[in-house]
Parts: structure tokens; sequence; C-alpha cells
């Protein structure tokens, strides 16, 4: 427990009304503090905790007491009397380890959530400084996280990525933007193909030519929540040195006879 004002101040506060009420006794002699003194021993442990809470309680159990041996006109206690001191101390005591053992819990579960938030951003901001797209989907396939090489590829602009697009604005801003090197009559069977992937997660790698010169090679990977990492490696250098055999293999891939299904889970995920 740290030395503080919060630390302190339960206990404080406890014995000051404790002397407080002892000295006024003879004026209100009916008067019960036991709910104040069980509400300052669960402040005392919200405020610092356990420690706090249980010297907050000591200092109540001791001062109700004081205030009882006052009130006494015979010497000792008789049963009624130690009946009640000892479901107060129970009560006080029991307070200050539910109020302190929550508060340590909370400051726990506050820290893990720090941790993670500080963890996920130093990979959120690694994963900026890498030349792979990276795009994570949730089950609905809606992007959670876009990192900087996929914007920068597809030209996507930070406040429409930031806005969690789902994956297929993301392919219509590509096709949009005259990202791919297709003719326009191919693009439609080319996005319910990618849209396809995705929703199976087939994670069979597929070259995806930029109508800048790039190739980026595509590849989604299927997460245990129902999610997608997908994922644009550039592999320009490894296609583009036999660009004529490879495009046209390209091409005819792209050319599915069953296109027209591929179609309907289009419209199905638009």
């Amino acid at each position: 427990m740290r030395f503080g004002w919060r630390a302190i101040s339960g206990p404080v506060l406890t014995a000051a009304i404790a002397l407080l009420a002892i000295v006024l006794d003879r004026h209100m002699p009916a008067l019960s503090l036991a709910p104040v003194f069980v509400c300052i021993v669960a402040l005392a442990g919200s405020l610092s905790g356990l420690a706090s809470a249980l010297g907050s309680a000591a200092i109540a159990v001791i001062g109700a007491t004081l205030l009882s041996l006052s009130r006494r006109t015979a010497p000792g206690f008789d049963v009624t009397d130690l009946a009640w001191l000892g479901l107060f101390a129970l009560t006080s005591v029991g307070t200050a380890g539910i109020v302190g053992l929550m508060r340590e819990r909370l400051l726990d579960t506050l820290a893990a959530e720090r941790q993670s938030h500080v963890i996920a951003a130093r990979l959120s901001a690694a994963l900026d400084q890498v030349d792979i797209g990276i795009v994570l989907l949730d089950a609905e396939t809606r992007a959670e996280f876009i990192n900087r090489a996929f914007r920068d590829y597809f030209a996507l602009p930070d406040e429409k990525a930031d806005e969690k697009p789902p994956f297929i604005a993301l392919m219509y801003h590509s096709r949009d933007t005259g990202a791919f090197e297709l003719p326009e009559d191919e693009l439609g069977v080319f996005i319910a193909q990618r849209m396809e992937m995705v929703r199976i997660g087939d994670a069979t790698p597929i070259d995806i030519a930029l109508r800048n010169g790039e190739v980026l090679r595509f590849v989604c990977t299927a997460l245990p929540d129902g999610g997608r990492m997908l994922s644009y490696t550039p592999v320009t250098d490894l296609v583009r040195h036999t660009d004529a055999p490879a495009r046209a293999d390209y091409y005819r891939a792209l050319r599915d006879p069953t296109g027209r299904k591929l179609i309907r889970y289009l419209r199905v995920a638009e």
C-alpha cells in the first residue's frame, strides 16, 4: 500500500468519526454509526485497496467497542452486545475484503488492457513499416486493420480506411480507381472470385497485376475467430522477368467458366 492521502483518508476519517461519536454520545445515545463505519470502510477500500480498508475496519471495530463500553452501566458486555460487536466486525472485515479485492482485480484488468493497447499500437506501427499489404477482416469481412502498404498500393485514403469498410468496398474502390490491370469486362468475375476466396478462407496464392506495373501475391488466411488476414506480397521481380507466358496463364485463370455462379456470390455480398 502506498503511503499517501488515499491510504490514510479512510483510517483517519473512521477514527475522527469514532472519537466524535464517543464525545457526543451523551447528547445522542441512541445514534447508531455502524452503517457510517461500513460505508467509510468501503470508501477506503475503493480509494486505496485492501490494506487501507482493513485498517479502517479495525479502527471502526475498536471505536464501536469503546462506544458500547461508554454506554454500559455495568462492567463488561452481555451476550447481546457481544453478538452485535461480532456481527459488526464480520460486516466491516467482509466489506473491506470484498471492496479491496474488487479494486485490485479492476486495477489488474485496466493494467492488462493498457498493456494490450500498447502491444497493439506497436504491432500496428511495425506492420506499417513492411512492404507487404495487410488487411485484417472480422467474421463479417469488415476491415478492422489496413496497413500503410495496402493503402499505398491501392490509393486508399486514410479517411476511408479508418471507417473500417467491408472487403467488397475495398474491391470496388480498387476497381473504380483503375488499380487492376484487367479488361473492363473481366473485373466483375475477378471481384467475385476474390470475394468467394475470402468467404471460404481459400489460402491459394493468387498473383494480382496492378496497372502501375507491380504484381502482388494475394493470400487469404482464415483466423480462429472467424476473421481473415489478407496479405499482398510484392512479387514483381519474380513475375515480370517471364511476363509474357505468366501473363497468359494469369488471364486464363481469371476466365472462370463458372463466372455466373461467382457473380451471384458477388451480388449477395453487395
